[in-house]
C-alpha cells in the first residue's frame, strides 16, 4: 500500500516538474532580455607625453529600460578613464560632457554619435552591437577631461581643454585622440571576460582612493574643476556607475 501510495505521489510530483521549470526558464529568460546591454563599447584616450605616447582604455556597458514600467532610463556602467602621464601627471576621462551644465546621459551615446559622425550612416540604437571598427570621437562628443595636481586629492582637479593639454599638463603634453568601438556584448550574467565577453572596466578607485569615502570628495573635485551643475547631479556618476 504505502508502495502504492508513494509511486502516485512521485508521479504527480513528476507532472508538476515540466511546468515548473518552464516557469523557470521563462523567468530567467526574461531577466536576460531586460539586464543584456544594448551594446558595449571600448573608450581609448591617447596622449602625447615628452616620454612618449601615453594610453588607456575602458569597456562601457549601455543598459536601455526594458522594464515593464518604463519609468527608468538609459544608463551607461562603468568608470572613469584615468590615464597614468608618468612624472606624477594624469588625465581621466570622465563620464559626463558639459552642455551648459554636467551631463551624465551624453554617455549613452558617444559611441552612436562618434560612429554616425564618422561614416554619416544612421544605425538604430538597437543595432549597435553589430557595428564594427575604432573611429574617432571628436568636439562635443569627447567626454569631460580633468586632470588632478595630487590624485590623492580631490580638490586639486583641473579641467584639461582637447586643443590645449599643455595649459594644465605641461610643455609637451597633447591630446592625441579619443577613440571608441563597438565590442561583443557576451551572454549576460556570465560577460565577465574572455569567450565569455567584453568585461566592464574598473578601477578608477583604486586610481582615486577618496572616491571609497561616505563623503562628498567626488563633488569637491568637480568644483574644484569649475564645472557648472556640479551640485544638481550625483556627482559619483561622473567617475563610476555599476
Amino acid at each position: 500500500m504505502n508502495l502504492i501510495l508513494r509511486a502516485g505521489e512521485d508521479e504527480m510530483n513528476f507532472k508538476w516538474f515540466g511546468p515548473l521549470a518552464l516557469l523557470a526558464a521563462l523567468v530567467i529568460g526574461d531577466q536576460i532580455r531586460i539586464n543584456r546591454p544594448a551594446h558595449k563599447y571600448r573608450l581609448t584616450v591617447e596622449v602625447e607625453t615628452p616620454e612618449g605616447r601615453k594610453s588607456a582604455s575602458g569597456v562601457m556597458a549601455v543598459h536601455p529600460d526594458r522594464s515593464y514600467t518604463r519609468r527608468g532610463q538609459t544608463r551607461t556602467l562603468g568608470d572613469a578613464i584615468f590615464v597614468d602621464l608618468g612624472q606624477g601627471k594624469n588625465l581621466v576621462a570622465l563620464l559626463a560632457h558639459v552642455d551648459k551644465n554636467l551631463v551624465l546621459d551624453d554617455m549613452n551615446y558617444v559611441a552612436l554619435r562618434a560612429y554616425l559622425a564618422a561614416t554619416g550612416k544612421r544605425v538604430p540604437f538597437s543595432e549597435m552591437s553589430r557595428l564594427t571598427g575604432v573611429v574617432l570621437v571628436k568636439g562635443e562628443l569627447i567626454p569631460v577631461l580633468v586632470s588632478f595636481a595630487d590624485q590623492a586629492m580631490p580638490g586639486t582637479a583641473r579641467v584639461v581643454l582637447p586643443d590645449d593639454a599643455e595649459a594644465v599638463l605641461g610643455k609637451g603634453y597633447r591630446l592625441q585622440g579619443i577613440s571608441v568601438e563597438v565590442v561583443p556584448n557576451g551572454y549576460w550574467p556570465l560577460d565577465f571576460g574572455g569567450a565569455l565577453g567584453e568585461a566592464v572596466t574598473r578601477g578608477i578607485q583604486a586610481k582615486l582612493p577618496w572616491l571609497n569615502g561616505a563623503d562628498d570628495s567626488a563633488a569637491t573635485a568637480l568644483r574644484a574643476a569649475g564645472l557648472p551643475g556640479a551640485d544638481g547631479i550625483d556627482a559619483r556618476e561622473a567617475f563610476t556607475r555599476k
